[in-house]
């Protein structure tokens, strides 16, 4: 598995590189999260551990946590100085999996990454069954997606969990927050912008004309639905 450290302070990069080495991770090091976002499609990970400066503003980095949650379900580890009870709600409601606040110690920080890898490995998509309404066709095994005698197209996991959460619920209209829960795994006020974005870009994969969906409905103000 692969960790990527976003880490601007070398020591500390260091001790987190020989903690996730010991976790059973091959870790690599990045000094920007800006720059580990828009280059995450080429370079992803099984864990994301940031280290944001300590004068770095809670709103900056909320938004930067939701803008990595928008594009992965990454393990995202949050390493910080001690935090007030609504900051560390903020952060988690964000997407953040686990909150380390400094000191921390080295031996039980492999404990908790491991503990935490075991139960966040992913949904077992095997074991899941084929579900197929109309013209489309889920296929867990392969996590792809086919619409009628089209070729599979394969769908990222965010996609996956969305298409089959609307597929189990056909013609129901499933809540943002909802949605937000099922398809990221984390509770908390829903995000409307997170939502809209995976639905855009499972529309481009599964709609005849993504500009005048069939299938992915939205209900304004509700949530979206399976058109059946």
């Amino acid at each position: 598995m692969d960790a990527l450290l976003v880490v601007t302070d070398a020591d500390e990069s260091a001790v987190l590189s020989l903690i996730f080495q010991r976790a059973g991770f091959y870790a690599r090091t990045s000094r920007d999260m800006a720059e580990a976002i828009s280059s995450w499609t080429v370079q992803p990970a099984d864990a994301v551990v940031w280290c944001p400066h300590k004068n770095s503003p809670l709103n900056g980095v909320v938004a930067s946590i939701k803008q990595l949650r928008a594009i992965s379900d990454v393990t995202f580890f949050l390493v910080c100085e001690r935090l007030a009870e609504d900051d560390q709600i903020r952060l988690l409601q964000a997407g953040v999996d686990l909150i380390v606040e400094r000191p921390y110690s080295a031996r039980m920080l492999v404990a908790r990454v491991k503990a935490l890898m075991r139960r966040t490995s992913g949904m077992p998509f095997f074991s899941l069954p084929t579900l197929a309404l109309h013209n489309l066709t889920l296929d867990p095994a392969d996590r792809t997606v086919t619409r009628g005698a089209a070729d599979p197209v394969r769908l990222t996991q965010l996609e996956f969990r969305l298409l089959y959460t609307l597929m189990m619920h056909p013609g129901q209209v499933i809540p943002v927050e909802s949605l937000v829960e099922n398809v990221w795994g984390y509770s908390g006020q829903g995000d409307r912008d997170l939502v809209r974005g995976l639905v855009r870009r499972l529309r481009t994969k599964v709609e005849p004309d993504p500009s005048q969906p069939v299938y992915i409905k939205t209900v304004p103000g509700l949530g979206y639905l399976l058109n059946v």
